[in-house]
């Protein structure tokens, strides 16, 4: 799991993220699985050489892994607190994305969908 925190989200901010991803697995070719959001799909997005992006179909949540990455975050980092400005926020979420990326196991757990783990390169 590769995540960055980011102060909106766009293409700019998504072709960054991607780039980011790209580099951290330089070596790898990567398939990146991800819902119709606006900036996964605007024209302007920059995709590196060593990704392939697939597109889950519209109005799919229950399909997207990172829906339920979203939910622990929400769970175990957000539930019954109240923080006391944007700062305090953006470090619990931080705090739970670096776990989230310790814990290979329980991120697997809840991601390695069948049908994303038996994808062949060859059908892409």
């Amino acid at each position: 799991m590769d995540s960055l925190v980011l102060p909106w989200v766009n293409a700019e901010t998504m072709s960054l993220f991607l780039a980011e991803v790209a580099q951290r697995h330089s070596d790898e070719f990567i398939v990146m699985v991800m819902d119709q959001a606006g900036w996964h799909l605007a024209g302007e997005l920059t995709v590196p050489q060593n990704m392939r992006l697939i597109f889950l179909p519209p109005y799919s949540p229950e399909l997207n892994p990172a829906e339920h990455l979203w939910d622990s975050l929400r769970e175990d980092c957000f539930a019954n607190h109240v923080f006391a400005n944007l700062d305090a926020v953006e470090r619990a979420l931080t705090a739970g994305l670096v776990t989230l990326e310790a814990d290979i196991d329980r991120t697997r757990s809840m991601t390695g969908f069948k049908w994303i783990t038996s994808i062949s390169l060859n059908a892409i």
